[in-house]
């Protein structure tokens, strides 16, 4: 322990026999903490995301707990702040909005307080990707314990996946097929227990993707919140923590360009959310790493996606775990060559070492790499006029027969306009139209709402048609399906050729070729333009909303604040008195 008095950053608060010293150490001790903890032994700060708000996260203050056992074990001193609770359930206009604002609070708890190393506890969607950027924006030795997802949802005998039973019993509500009481009696099914969605939505994707990148112990992505299992995932992070200070295992040793192609490919591999494209390449520019909407096309579009899981498939969370968890998808990839085997995790060992022997106890759940749930099932990103930065599309939650399509386009103006609109009967739209939604991008909603996934209008639910081509410069929820075309840039409050699309206008998608096509000249493109140009205003906002607009970056650019690109590190602040 006295070897750890000369490098821990806390030592600068707690160390020294003067004025100060004193004055952060008797305040300390206002809580009963002895002495004996404030000599060398390395402070564990636990970033908790607990939130009754925050559904997915209201059982944190448990796993705290556990991380608090662990740290003790080990010889550390535990410290439980509270950060912003960015639940994507309750929090309007969304939590996007938000995720930048989290990581604000992270990077600055850390930076200002008398912490070695953390440990993030988080869940719900936005909560992973923003406690990563503001640790990585420290570079201090951190260790994300994931919440875990819930149990099965259960409806008249039948498993139902959070989220995407909402999206597909409100379809059948709107084309006829069950009334409103049936509806309703599915409310309390779909949630029975705590954790996270338990389908491959947005907070179990990520999950996913905290373990790939190795800032997790193994297993860490599948457990079940209410598994024992969990506790004792816990407990061991919590005693890693203390050894991840000792060892001086800062992210930056951790989060290297290897990990971030493993998470690209793992993505794929489990037909991840179309979110995890923003919200990597903001973990990435944090640290320091350059990722680009090319490397999901090169590294991550012809994976195959392996995981039968809801959305896209048949299972869920639950039995995701017992088949195998992340670690038999990762086998798999490493036995393809589509794994970095070298990169190294948060347990000190490569990531091969992690999972080279790691079972399938399910082939239906995790398939066999000659038989997968889609051939090439990563994220395909489209470019063309429509969208000169790109736009993306999860082909695993597609209909294959519409991946090549061409149509008339039916435009709503913003989501507002669309939900006014397009349960009307009169409205002019048949199976081959594609509907357009614009100005719904990270200035234009603002927070890049989860709408892109328009509902179908009734006129055609009640037909029998069940999905057709969508475009938005929106996000859209982990938990959702069909052939939708998000994140369009740049988005249309920032001028990008969606804001002219008029109803009428003739759209290709070719997702094999990477293409998005407005069939449109590029001299009426810049007219139209010309004239939005003149009329341009943006509603006037002030406050945190005002910020935002300011200051936040595009989709391809990780919608991170254009003053939060990069590592700042966790040098000692000065004195407070």
């Amino acid at each position: 322990m006295a070897g750890d008095k000369k490098t821990l950053r806390s030592q600068a608060w707690f160390g020294t026999a003067d004025k100060n010293g004193f004055m952060y150490r008797s305040w300390m001790k206002n809580q009963g903490i002895p002495a004996h903890q404030f000599e060398g032994k390395p402070v564990i700060g636990i970033c908790n995301t607990w939130s009754e708000l925050t559904p997915c996260n209201a059982h944190l203050r448990g796993l705290a707990d556990r991380v608090k056992q662990g740290v003790y074990e080990a010889g550390g001193l535990p410290v439980e702040f509270p950060v912003f609770s960015n639940g994507e359930s309750n929090l309007r206009p969304t939590a996007m909005m938000t995720r930048n604002l989290a990581s604000m609070d992270v990077e600055e708890a850390i930076r200002g307080n008398p912490v070695d190393g953390v440990v993030l506890l988080v869940g719900c969607d936005k909560t992973t990707p923003a406690l990563l950027m503001g640790a990585a924006s420290c570079d201090v030795p951190a260790i994300v314990v994931s919440g875990g997802p819930m149990l099965n949802g259960y409806h008249r005998g039948k498993a139902v996946g959070s989220g995407t039973l909402v999206w597909r019993m409100n379809e059948q509500l709107n084309a006829g097929q069950i009334d409103m009481k049936e509806f309703m009696a599915a409310e309390q099914s779909m949630s029975r227990s705590a954790g996270s969605c338990n389908t491959m939505g947005t907070a179990s994707t990520m999950a996913c993707m905290a373990e790939a990148l190795g800032v997790t112990l193994p297993e860490n992505a599948a457990i079940p919140a209410v598994d024992a299992r969990r506790y004792v995932l816990a407990h061991m992070s919590g005693m890693r923590a203390v050894e991840m200070v000792r060892e001086d295992l800062v992210l930056s040793k951790l989060l290297t360009r290897a990990a971030f192609e493993n998470a690209i490919r793992a993505n794929a591999a489990i037909g991840g959310s179309t979110n995890a494209v923003i919200h990597l390449k903001a973990i990435a520019q944090r640290i320091g790493v350059d990722l680009t909407l090319d490397d999901w096309q090169v590294l991550g579009a012809n994976v195959p996606t392996l995981v039968d899981l809801q959305p896209s498939g048949r299972f869920l969370m639950e039995e995701f775990y017992y088949a195998g968890g992340l670690p038999a998808v990762l086998r798999r990839l490493g036995e393809m060559g589509l794994l970095h085997r070298d990169a190294l995790t948060a347990n000190g060992q490569a990531i091969w070492t992690n999972v080279k022997d790691a079972p399938c106890h399910n082939d239906e759940v995790i398939r066999p790499v000659d038989n997968p749930l889609v051939e090439s099932g990563g994220i395909c990103v489209l470019r063309g006029n429509l969208a000169p930065r790109g736009a993306v599309l999860k082909v695993s939650a597609a209909t294959p027969g519409l991946l090549a399509h061409r149509g008339r386009a039916v435009v709503f103006e913003n989501f507002n306009d669309y939900k006014a609109r397009y349960a009307d009967p009169e409205l002019d739209i048949d199976e081959t139209c594609i509907m357009v939604l614009r100005n719904c991008g990270p200035k234009g909603y603002p927070g890049m709402a989860e709408v892109g996934n328009m509902g179908l209008p009734p006129k055609l639910l009640k037909r029998g048609i069940t999905d057709i081509v969508r475009i938005s410069d929106a996000r859209m929820s982990g938990t959702a399906f069909g052939t939708v075309v998000l994140h369009v840039t740049p988005e249309a409050a920032e001028l990008g050729p969606l804001a002219i699309v008029q109803d009428g206008d003739m759209i290709e998608l070719d997702a094999r070729a990477g293409r998005l096509h407005l069939e449109v000249s590029d001299a009426e493109i810049e007219a139209r333009l010309s004239v939005l140009r003149v009329n341009l205003t943006l509603p006037p906002a002030g406050g945190y909303e005002g910020l935002y607009r300011r200051h936040v970056l595009q989709a391809d650019e990780g919608c991170d604040f254009d003053f939060l690109i990069g590592c700042r590190g966790a040098g000692v602040p000065p004195h407070s008195h």
